[in-house]
């Protein structure tokens, strides 16, 4: 499926819009036109308010239950698009950079011009919100659909230029497969910068896609992880359980595993024993996991318990939930859907995780003294976690908070000193 000014066309189109692309996309530019964040975020407020009252039920409750996405959790993502809450985010990273310098140059953001976006499918709704931020920072936006792509964000940013017609010349969709190479280059070739949703393999095919002068704004996987104190509260581990039921370990926020504050291997196991007991609890709660996930789940466990004596490993499983209690202190992704590893690693020891710091995200520390919360959490962002929260908070979302350490719409501009005459200014 493409989107180009504001058509939804059959990808039979695909050659010959690619051709057109280059004359089109730089339109606006050529004619020396911006697009004003206020249109941006009026006409995002208005779709907000469209799917909150329901509207598009019909189209994102299949995307709600293929992804297993909380309800709750998805209408609180959808009101961040809000005026009020996109005001707030463009307050915090696009705020008024224009200034005279010296009595003679003029400071001022402008958009990086043309983004390309390569879009990850972990997540349906992902594509159109990276184009909507490239949106709000002024850009023309290219979007390569990710593989399997259900046509949700089309049919979304569809919806949004039939609100703004002005943003028809700023959004274009192509449903370009990975493997076709040269039409990628295509696509890339027209782009000031290029932002990467994905892993490592995906960040490295951009680099090699682009020439070395592009921009490469990568939204890299990234790993989560709880840190607690032997003695954390029952009350505390309930809420990490249940955040853990409530995402099924699947966002880069979602936790993987819990390393334990201590050298016992006694007090590990007794741990995990009680963290189990608690997940097995919220699992009984929460909606049940696909039971392709779970059977896919089972076998990896039956091949660690087979391994088990190379390993040394311990398995708690009941339900198609389980603790794996390991001997290393290594940061891995976990089996996913309710399955957490548990590791030693004693306070002193914290920095042996800062050679994961270009995968570290998301840290939970759970300890019931707060001084104890604010020493680890300060010993924690020292070796690059960019958000250290409690139990519940793990994966929320919240106005204006960074995306893995740094505002996307300052990675989408561009500073531009310009020597002026000053009676001049005004008319910039």
């Amino acid at each position: 499926m493409i989107l180009y000014h504001g058509e939804v066309l059959d990808n039979d189109k695909q050659e010959e819009l690619l051709d057109a692309l280059k004359k089109d996309v730089y339109a606006p530019i050529l004619r020396g036109e911006s697009l004003a964040t206020e249109r941006v975020i009026a006409a995002c407020d208005r779709l907000a308010t469209k799917i909150l009252r329901g509207e598009f039920d019909t189209l994102i409750d299949p995307f709600l239950s293929h992804f297993e996405v909380d309800e709750g959790r998805f209408q609180d993502m959808v009101r961040l698009f809000l005026r009020e809450g996109l005001e707030y985010k463009c307050a915090i990273e696009l705020r008024d950079d224009a200034k005279i310098i010296d009595g003679k140059v003029l400071r001022k953001r402008y958009p990086l011009g043309v983004l390309l976006h390569i879009a990850a499918g972990n997540l349906d709704v992902l594509p159109a919100y990276s184009v909507i931020e490239g949106l709000l920072a002024g850009n023309i936006n290219i979007l390569k659909l990710p593989t399997g792509d259900s046509g949700l964000s089309v049919r979304l940013l569809d919806e949004l230029i039939r609100i703004e017609p002005a943003l028809k010349e700023y959004v274009y969709v192509f449903d370009v497969p990975s493997a076709e190479t040269d039409s990628l280059k295509k696509l890339a070739e027209l782009a000031d910068g290029v932002v990467v949703w994905g892993g490592d393999e995906a960040v490295k095919a951009a680099r090699n896609m682009v020439d070395p002068n592009t921009k490469i704004i990568a939204w890299g996987h990234k790993l989560s992880f709880a840190y607690a104190q032997p003695d954390a509260g029952d009350e505390e581990l309930k809420k990490l359980a249940r955040e853990i039921c409530r995402t099924n370990q699947l966002l880069c926020s979602s936790c993987q595993g819990i390393f334990v504050d201590t050298n016992s291997p006694q007090v590990q196991l007794e741990f995990a024993r009680r963290f189990f007991e608690i997940l097995k609890e919220a699992d009984r709660e929460a909606r049940p996991v696909d039971y392709g996930m779970k059977a896919a789940g089972a076998i990896r466990l039956y091949h660690e318990r087979l391994n088990q004596h190379k390993t040394g490993r311990q398995i708690f499983k009941e339900g198609g939930v389980s603790v794996l209690v390991c001997e290393d202190e290594e940061l891995t992704l976990s089996y996913l859907y309710r399955n957490v590893w548990i590791k030693r690693l004693p306070f002193g020891c914290i920095g042996e995780l800062k050679k994961y710091k270009q995968y570290l995200q998301t840290a939970a520390v759970l300890t019931g003294d707060r001084k104890m919360f604010e020493i680890i959490g300060m010993a924690l962002a020292a070796i690059g976690v960019v958000r250290i929260t409690s139990a519940e908070n793990m994966s929320r979302s919240i106005c204006g908070e960074a995306h893995d350490g740094t505002y996307a719409l300052r990675e989408y501009s561009r500073i531009v000193e310009l020597e002026i005459v000053l009676n001049s200014c005004k008319n910039l």
